[in-house]
């Protein structure tokens, strides 16, 4: 196995992605799996995919990704974070494309905390009078 080019983490909502970028011919794995087998939806592929067309880099490397937490449209998300990030260090011309299309921009949007004496951040139980 070859040696490890770039590592990265990408995070969105509650997810994780750690990715380790090596010299190939485009497989991208996700915890074990084929990216067509772990990511069901077409939609959720095409984002993950979307820097790699960006920066037309999408058969030259092996991506092997490993995702805790979230479901899969954060999961999807923090993945196509990680990949941007990594073609920003491996080919520092591209990051001008990456920064254009919002591809290292982080999604920083996460669930609202609960407040005591409501049922979830904002919501109140229903108001009697008597």
């Amino acid at each position: 196995m070859p040696k490890p080019l770039c590592q990265t983490v990408g995070r969105r909502k509650r997810a994780i992605a750690r990715i380790c970028f090596r010299a190939g011919d485009g497989a991208i794995t996700v915890n074990g799996k084929p990216l067509e087998e772990y990511f069901t939806s077409l939609a959720h592929r095409t984002r993950i995919v979307e820097p790699l067309n960006a920066t037309e880099m999408m058969g030259r490397y092996d991506v092997e990704a490993t995702i805790d937490g979230g479901g899969f449209s954060g999961q999807a998300g923090a993945l196509r974070l990680a990949i941007a990030r990594a073609l920003a260090d491996l080919e520092p011309g591209s990051r001008v494309v990456l920064r254009r299309a919002g591809h290292l921009t982080r999604d920083d949007r996460i669930k609202e905390s609960k407040k005591y004496g409501l049922k979830k951040a904002r919501k109140a139980p229903q108001y009697s009078k008597r």
